[in-house]
């Protein structure tokens, strides 16, 4: 393997040779090679990744393998099989493999959790934690960093595979791997991570320390707001609403679930941190708390829209004249 190829193009090589080595000996040493090149490939398009592997491997297979052949040669299961077009196939593959070799392979057992057929994924709920506690924690990490971002959109996730994803993020190492990521990347989907992590407890404990150091804002601005409001929320998917039976007209509307936090700090502290804050967004959840929460800060109210009314944030500027508008009607008598 030439090593001025791209990544993708070594990559497709080392199936290609793989897929052609069938069962030989040579067959081990060339996954070894697939392993070795995927480990470099992004995440970030894992769908497309997914159907170019099966692409390649379909296109590799011999003219004699075909579908209505009696005489199929068998073939070595890989963990490159877990996107094969054959359902069977996928569900054997899982049960097969122990310790994955990269965070590719661990992102395509992940996404079983989501396959059309429902065996594959009940063989994904039983056998992905054996996967994942026989693998790197890292790879774990960013396999679950990769899937996390589009877990919102898998129509076909349940209650079962949500309790299998939240089983791998509270794994100790898995967890503070995530952690760490989410508090220190500086772009990326860390927003949406964080939010499909909060749906169970096990960040609650540090979610004081990212809205203080996290890297981005976003990921500052919305800890802030869960802590200020005392609950985790997300997007739960859509539900049909009628607006009007007589036409058969309707809508459909988001649906928000939450939980409340295991914690509890108090709401006047959270609040002078974020007015600390350099950046607009978590200064702007601050200036909405406010109003919304206006008499529960009862002496304090006066001085905290004061320091708003002086943001150099024309919008925040003028939530904080707001409040001390309200503030001079509720002491002037009528």
């Amino acid at each position: 393997m030439s090593p001025s190829l791209p990544p993708m193009e070594a990559f497709l090589q080392a199936i290609e040779r793989f897929a052609a080595a069938s069962n030989a000996p040579s067959a081990e040493q060339a996954l070894a090679a697939v392993a070795d090149t995927s480990a470099s490939l992004p995440l970030d398009n894992l769908d497309r990744l997914e159907r170019r592997i099966r692409w390649e491997l379909s296109a590799a297979k011999p003219a004699h393998a075909g579908f209505w052949s009696r005489a199929k040669p068998a073939r070595h299961l890989s963990w490159l099989d877990l996107g094969n077009a054959d359902g069977h196939v996928r569900e054997r593959t899982l049960r097969s493999l122990s310790a994955a070799p990269n965070a590719l392979c661990l992102a395509l057992a992940l996404r079983r959790l989501n396959d059309w057929v429902p065996e594959v994924r009940a063989a994904a709920r039983a056998h992905l934690p054996g996967i994942a506690h026989s693998s790197a924690p890292e790879h774990v990490a960013e396999a679950l960093w990769a899937v996390l971002c589009n877990v919102a959109s898998w129509g076909r996730l349940g209650t079962p595979e949500r309790h299998t994803l939240d089983a791998l993020i509270a794994f100790e190492p898995v967890r503070l791997a995530l952690y760490t990521r989410i508090c220190n990347a500086a772009t990326g989907p860390a927003t949406s991570i964080l939010v499909q992590i909060t749906r169970t407890p096990v960040f609650d404990p540090w979610l004081h320390t990212l809205a203080r150091q996290a890297v981005q804002p976003a990921v500052r601005a919305r800890t802030l707001r869960f802590l200020l409001e005392g609950r985790a929320f997300w997007f739960a998917g859509r539900a049909w609403t009628w607006t009007d039976l007589k036409w058969c007209e309707g809508k459909y509307e988001p649906v928000i679930d939450e939980r409340p936090l295991q914690v509890n700090y108090p709401r006047q502290q959270l609040l002078e941190t974020a007015l600390r804050d350099a950046a607009p967004a978590v200064r702007h959840v601050a200036a909405e708390t406010l109003i919304l929460h206006l008499p529960s800060f009862g002496a304090q109210a006066s001085a905290l829209a004061t320091i708003l009314a002086a943001d150099r944030s024309a919008r925040i500027a003028a939530r904080g004249r707001f409040v001390l508008a309200q503030l001079a009607k509720a002491t002037c008598p009528a």
